[in-house]
């Protein structure tokens, strides 16, 4: 079974009350959620953020429905409510800081853009997503960190995923840019791993997640 596949069987099996399935949920689920919502309340707060999402989540797990892909939008869509609701009472959005090593994905083809994108894996870097305008920063850590394809993002944004598309390109571009401006990371396109490839899905008749490898024309 693939990742996909087993985040799908055990949010199942969480719905009916296993325990152990909501623990490898939170496991697989949790580090990219708390890096998407260090984007959009800072190092400080994201802890208290998602643990107030984790509650939503496993209060109102039985009325989701859908596969792993759908689990992880539900649960953006949930952690950014959270996020907002916090960012309103305190009344502005703080710059991003924190290390976010946990969110190494794996190799594939990379280009320039695509260094960027393994460059969020990294504590230096992450802190430059706070210097993209909003919807730019929130469209690269949905399709690149959280791994959303463009639709699933788009709901979880209120957007067209034509504009999401078009926010994490000129996001990656600019964020491209701004690492070879600051000095902490002016080496690291060179030391990082090939790009991690984002995955679509495709889901059978018998209901079983497969993936495929999506383009960077795909973002």
């Amino acid at each position: 079974m693939g990742d996909d596949a087993e985040l799908t069987a055990a949010v199942l099996a969480a719905q009916d009350g296993d325990e152990t399935a909501f623990r490898t949920v939170y496991r697989a689920v949790h580090p990219r959620l708390l890096g998407y919502v260090r984007t959009l309340v800072g190092d400080l707060d994201a802890e208290d953020v998602s643990s107030e999402a984790w509650l939503q989540i496993a209060r109102d797990l039985d009325r989701f429905s859908g596969d792993a892909d759908r689990f992880r939008g539900w649960a953006a869509r949930i952690a950014r409510n959270r996020a907002l609701d916090h960012i309103r009472m305190r009344g502005r959005r703080p710059a991003t800081v924190g290390d976010e090593t946990e969110l190494t994905g794996r190799a594939a083809e990379s280009d320039t853009a695509g260094e960027a994108i393994e460059a969020l894996a990294t504590g230096r870097t992450l802190r430059l997503i706070a210097r993209l305008p909003q919807d730019q920063a929130e469209a690269v850590v949905l399709r690149v960190v959280m791994g959303l394809d463009a639709k699933t993002a788009a709901e979880t944004l209120g957007k067209r995923p034509g504009a999401v598309r078009t926010a994490a390109h000129r996001g990656l571009k600019r964020l491209a840019e701004l690492l070879g401006e600051d000095p902490e990371t002016a080496g690291v396109l060179d030391a990082l791993p090939p790009q991690r490839a984002a995955r679509s899905r495709a889901v059978t008749s018998a209901g079983v997640t497969h993936t495929h490898a999506r383009t960077q024309r795909d973002m």
